[in-house]
C-alpha cells in the first residue's frame, strides 16, 4: 500500500485557510496537486483544530526534514537530474536508502515537478512586433473562418528513441523562465505551416499556387506553428517509441507507422 503522505506545515494552513473562504475542496487539490492530502487535512482540522498529525499515526516518514531540504536543493541546483539520480545523491551524501518515489514526492511538495524544457529560437524585437501584428489580425477569426485553411505539414521520424525529451524540476508557473528554455539554432531542421521557407517560395510553387487560385496565408519568420496535425505526428512518434523493438530499418520504420 502506497504511503500518505501529508504537506508542509505552511502549505497545509494555506490549504485551510483556502477552504475557510469558502473554496471547494476540488478547487484547493487541483491549485495543490494533492486531492488525498486535501480532504484528510480538512478532515483532521475539523477533529482536531490543528494540521498536524497525531504522534503515531500512520506510517513514518522516510526521510527527515534536512533529507527534504537535501533533496529540494540538489534538485534546484542540478534541474536535469532525474529522481534516480537526486536517490543515489542522497545515499551518498547521508546514507540514507529511500524509493525513488521517495524523491517525487519530496519534489513534489517542494513545489517542484519534472517538465520537458521549453524549446525556443532567439527573437528580435522585430520579431516579437510581427508576431502580435499578426494574433492581433487574426483574434476575431471563428471556426468557419479557420475552415478555408489548408494546413500542410511534413515531420521527421527516427529509428533510435528520442533524445529531446528532455525534462527539467522546476517550480509551477515557470516555464517560460529562460533558465528552462533551450534555444534552438534557426539553422536546424525544422517543419513549418509555409513558414516563408524558401521551398516554399519557389517560382514553380508560386506558379502552381496562382494557377489553382490559391491564396497563401502570411506567417511571420521565426512564429510558433499553430499547424494541428502536428499532435498527430507527436502521438506517432511516441508509440513508434514506446514499441518493444525499435524499427531495425527504414522499410520497418514506414510499416511501423502505417499500422499506427
Amino acid at each position: 500500500m502506497a504511503q500518505q503522505r501529508d504537506l508542509p506545515e505552511s502549505m497545509a494552513w494555506r490549504v485551510i485557510g483556502r477552504l475557510e473562504s469558502g473554496q471547494t475542496q476540488r478547487s484547493v487539490a487541483d491549485a495543490v496537486g494533492v486531492a488525498r492530502s486535501v480532504a484528510r487535512l480538512w478532515n483532521r482540522f475539523q477533529e482536531t483544530g490543528n494540521v498536524k498529525r497525531r504522534p503515531g499515526a500512520g506510517r513514518p516518514r522516510a526521510t527527515t526534514s534536512t533529507d527534504d531540504r537535501y533533496i529540494q536543493l540538489t534538485a534546484r541546483r542540478n534541474r536535469t537530474e532525474n529522481a534516480t539520480q537526486l536517490q543515489r545523491q542522497l545515499l551518498l551524501a547521508t546514507r540514507r536508502r529511500v524509493f525513488s518515489q521517495t524523491v517525487h514526492n519530496r519534489l513534489h511538495e517542494g513545489g517542484l515537478y519534472a517538465r520537458r524544457l521549453m524549446v525556443s529560437i532567439p527573437l528580435t524585437p522585430r520579431h516579437h512586433a510581427a508576431r502580435r501584428r499578426w494574433a492581433a489580425e487574426h483574434r476575431d477569426w471563428e471556426q468557419h473562418d479557420w475552415s478555408q485553411v489548408l494546413f500542410t505539414d511534413q515531420s521527421q521520424f527516427s529509428q533510435e528513441c528520442d533524445t529531446r525529451r528532455v525534462l527539467v524540476w522546476r517550480d509551477r508557473g515557470t516555464r517560460n523562465n529562460p533558465a528552462f528554455v533551450r534555444e534552438r539554432s534557426q539553422y536546424r531542421k525544422a517543419g513549418w505551416m509555409d513558414a516563408n521557407a524558401r521551398p516554399h517560395r519557389a517560382r514553380l510553387v508560386e506558379n502552381m499556387l496562382e494557377a489553382e487560385t490559391i491564396q497563401r496565408m502570411e506567417w511571420p519568420a521565426f512564429s510558433p506553428d499553430l499547424n494541428p496535425i502536428e499532435h498527430v505526428w507527436d502521438m506517432l512518434g511516441r508509440r513508434i517509441a514506446a514499441r518493444l523493438r525499435s524499427p531495425a530499418t527504414v522499410r520497418d520504420l514506414e510499416i511501423a507507422l502505417l499500422e499506427e
